[in-house]
């Protein structure tokens, strides 16, 4: 028991380190396209939850939030206020940031958990949940810009509100389907070796 929680603790601060990293690298965990940036930070979040269980998936998602803020307002673009109550001078902003990224790490270690239960499979249940739960964030991230800011957001568009729906559904299916791919083929190259690991 004591060296099982000594494996999750090591990959912890092993997948704390990942992300810091990818954060800190330019271009490499923020990646600017259009307002705002796609980026592949969720991606240590979904594995953590996968492997090391929900809980642990939320404080991944947790240290996601806060560098979203930090990269929000140390490198300003019209789009930083969203993230950067900073910025922006409401912590709505903080909102956005950080709880749907919480909500991130904990979704994907509980519909992991979840499918497990129902047929343990590690061949379809680890892409499947990674897929699912990283477009499940990025629906909560640009719902909650839509419901939170949706009159400031339109206006990086040069639109009307009514108008900003098609844009927010034109990102899902395009930048938003790409980083969920990207997280599921690197969700499930990662996590099946680890989770062998720690079964020994």
């Amino acid at each position: 028991m004591r060296n099982e929680q000594t494996k999750k603790l090591t990959l912890t601060a092993m997948f704390i380190a990942i992300e810091l990293l990818l954060f800190m690298v330019p271009f490499l965990g923020f990646i600017p396209i259009g307002p705002i940036n796609a980026t592949t930070l969720h991606i240590p979040v979904i594995i953590a939850g996968i492997i090391l269980g929900k809980n642990r998936g939320a404080l991944l998602g947790l240290v996601f939030g806060i560098a979203s803020i930090t990269n929000a307002t140390i490198n300003v673009t019209p789009g930083s206020f969203l993230f950067s109550p900073f910025v922006s001078g409401n912590l709505m902003s903080a909102f956005i940031a950080i709880v749907p990224r919480m909500t991130l790490g904990y979704i994907a270690g509980y519909l992991f958990e979840l499918a497990q239960k129902v047929k343990p499979d590690f061949a379809f249940n680890i892409p499947a949940v990674a897929l699912a739960s990283s477009f499940i964030h990025s629906v909560f991230v640009l719902g909650s810009i839509y419901v939170l800011y949706g009159q400031a957001y339109a206006s990086l568009y040069n639109v009307s509100l009514d108008a900003l729906l098609p844009i927010i559904f034109g990102i899902l299916a395009t930048n938003s389907v790409i980083e969920a791919i990207l997280g599921s083929v690197l969700a499930t190259l990662v996590c099946r070796p680890i989770l062998k690991y720690l079964r020994k």
